[in-house]
């Protein structure tokens, strides 16, 4: 599998990423090792985490249980661990289990950073991400309320300025290699490049925000910021919390789903994204695609794309994806995808 250069930074990432927010939750540490082992062995090299995973639910008695389930896959490989790019996340302002809810800054930046390396036995985090940013934003499915009226520009570019003198020292330590954002905006993204030029051999490697069919955002304003100023997208939900592998389809929720443990996110099942998926899942069986393959695919193609991040509950879910990696949509299929998207532009 080819491998995408991340933006500036030299770090070398396959195209897809295994996603792990359910290892601790739903996903048991043998089927968790499993998973990283068979990603290996089809050329996925990039695997992305958290402090705060697992999630679908979080809870507090399992926050920093992934970190530790891919540690011990870590210390049990140790001759592996330079074959794999190793990305976490410093948790964002208001989660309260964790540091009581405190925001990024120099200080929670490096107990966070502790914290992970010590999870995840290793001595160093190839990709460091700001998991959101303190002032909050439009992620989330916040988009329909967000206010940032009240924002102090000042006083944010004097806190952005901290978070990226901290991260040049971290890097120069050899803690971590690079960092990147999270859930940002492009008038975020555009303070912390503002900064970034202050610092020689620093750069944003990445930005990792939603991105799926039915969540197109990254395609307007930040399409253009992140193909000339190099930051590209690593895409999470590329399947919709699930809704694009048509399990949902007609607002059904199957037992043991995400949807079914986690209350907070079932209303982003509704008749407009029922809809949506109903006309994205008789496109595949058109083109004779599994709908999982073209969700995917179609994220992968996307000319901003660093890499696309899926995850599976299970062994099994994830060898169904790993079947269509290869998949590439042909002119026709994207053109129909395209329509569908003009007629079903935001359903959640």
């Amino acid at each position: 599998m080819k491998l995408n250069k991340l933006g500036n930074s030299d770090l070398l990432v396959s195209p897809y990423c295994l996603g792990t927010m359910t290892f601790g939750e739903t996903t048991e540490q043998e089927d968790a090792h499993q998973q990283i082992n068979e990603a290996l062995e089809h050329g996925i090299n990039f695997i992305d985490t958290a402090e705060m995973y697992p999630t679908c639910p979080i809870k507090k008695e399992t926050t920093g249980k992934t970190e530790e389930i891919i540690g011990n896959w870590i210390s049990k490989n140790k001759n592996k661990r330079s074959d794999i790019i190793l990305a976490t996340k410093v948790v964002g302002n208001g989660f309260k289990f964790v540091r009581e809810g405190g925001p990024i800054n120099k200080k929670t930046i490096k107990l966070a950073l502790e914290g992970s390396l010590k999870k995840l036995k290793t001595n160093y985090i190839d990709l460091y991400q700001l998991h959101w940013p303190n002032r909050g934003s439009y992620h989330f499915r916040a988009y329909w309320n967000y206010n940032p009226i009240k924002q102090d520009e000042e006083e944010i570019r004097e806190e952005v300025f901290s978070i990226v003198e901290t991260l040049y020292s971290l890097k120069k330590e050899g803690l971590i290699r690079e960092f990147g954002l999270s859930n940002e905006t492009c008038w975020g993204t555009s303070k912390y490049l503002a900064e970034v030029k202050k610092f020689k051999g620093l750069n944003i490697a990445s930005i990792q925000n939603e991105y799926s069919l039915l969540c197109r955002l990254f395609d307007n304003d930040f399409n253009e910021l992140s193909i000339n100023e190099n930051i590209p997208l690593l895409a999470y939900s590329p399947l919709a919390r699930g809704l694009l592998t048509g399990k949902y389809m007609e607002k059904k929720i199957p037992e043991g789903s995400r949807l079914s443990r986690d209350e907070k996110i079932r209303r982003i099942v509704n008749e407009n994204s029922d809809l949506a998926v109903r006309a994205y899942f008789d496109l595949a069986q058109e083109h004779n695609l599994d709908p999982i393959h073209m969700a995917l695919s179609f994220c992968r193609e996307r000319p901003f794309m660093g890499s696309v991040i899926f995850g599976a509950t299970n062994i099994a879910q994830l060898r169904k994806i790993l079947k269509g990696i290869d998949v590439r949509l042909n002119d026709e299929t994207k053109n129909n995808i395209q329509k569908i998207y003009k007629k079903y532009p935001l359903t959640f």
